[in-house]
């Protein structure tokens, strides 16, 4: 079997995906944002996921993406791209086209809709790892896709596809995150899904986070999780409890329309998404902007 390395340790940044008002992407933007992560010592960039709005993307608007932050990072730290359908064979052809763009890694989703057994799972993210033969992260997030991957699938996958790098794991289920952690081979990584879990998952093994709230914040986030993983939990836990308000209310309303909004307000892009997703809302708006006040990035 192939060695497995760790694909990274720390934060990754789940890149928003930048639109112009006429709703189409925004590549000046996007690259402003890539180096703007890149400044602040993040340690990987994940593009055209949940948070880059992949779903509303087309299939050459998700390759463009991936192309753009390939070219802007220029091999400074990871790009791993999101290549996710419910359809096996769709997966594939998605994780070979961003193979194809330069993308370090694939990140991918539990097929959602059709809710596979842990069998259907099992075979799903094997057959994309096979085809693409570069790392592969799987992502296990049951809130959008009504399916679980459970650890013995998760350790399964792990003991016997060598690029099968690791999973983000976006349950909240402590137990079973636990199980992994205890029982994965050397080298296979696992990265919280929850902002707000990333620092009590760090103490209890685990590699960092792939992050929302790192695009708002990322020199404080990717701080954080440093001091957590170097065992330094006193300052990892003052910059946690800083910054748990802005975590939070990235979620007040769908990913990413609060976070899209909060860097609107910071003057880094503009704040448009496609349907189904709409602007955040006036209920919403006023707790987001004091958590931003308070933090100072905006007055």
């Amino acid at each position: 079997m192939k060695k497995r390395t760790l694909l990274f340790r720390g934060t990754g940044t789940a890149l928003v995906t930048p639109f112009k008002k006429d709703g189409s992407v925004d590549e000046v933007v996007l690259r402003e944002l890539v180096d703007r992560q890149i400044r602040a010592k993040v340690d990987a960039l994940v593009p055209v996921g949940s948070t880059g709005e992949a779903a509303t993307l087309s299939d050459a608007e998700q390759a463009h993406v991936i192309e753009v932050v390939v070219e802007q990072a220029r091999g400074r730290i990871p790009v791993i791209a999101g290549a996710s359908s419910n359809s096996t064979s769709k997966a594939i052809a998605l994780a070979k086209e961003a193979k194809r763009r330069g993308a370090d890694a694939i990140l991918t989703v539990a097929p959602f809709y059709n809710k596979p057994t842990q069998e259907g799972l099992y075979q799903h993210f094997g057959a994309i790892a096979e085809a693409v033969e570069i790392p592969v992260v799987i992502y296990n997030v049951p809130g959008r896709t009504a399916s679980n991957i459970e650890a013995r699938t998760a350790l399964r996958l792990a003991d016997e596809s060598p690029f099968i790098a690791g999973v983000k794991e976006a349950s909240a289920n402590i137990g079973q995150i636990m199980e992994i952690l205890h029982h994965r081979p050397r080298g296979f990584g696992l990265w919280s899904g929850d902002d707000n879990l990333t620092l009590p998952l760090v103490a209890l093994g685990a590699d960092g986070i792939i992050s929302v709230v790192s695009n708002e914040i990322p020199a404080e986030f990717a701080m954080m999780v440093r001091h957590a993983l170097r065992g330094n939990y006193e300052k990892a836990r003052d910059l946690h409890y800083r910054l748990l308000g802005l975590m939070n209310l990235n979620f007040i309303e769908s990913n990413p329309i609060p976070v899209k909004a909060a860097m609107a307000m910071m003057e880094l892009m503009g704040e448009t998404t496609r349907l189904p997703l709409t602007s955040l809302s006036d209920a919403a708006r006023p707790k987001l902007e004091q958590a931003l006040r308070e933090l100072k990035l905006i007055r």
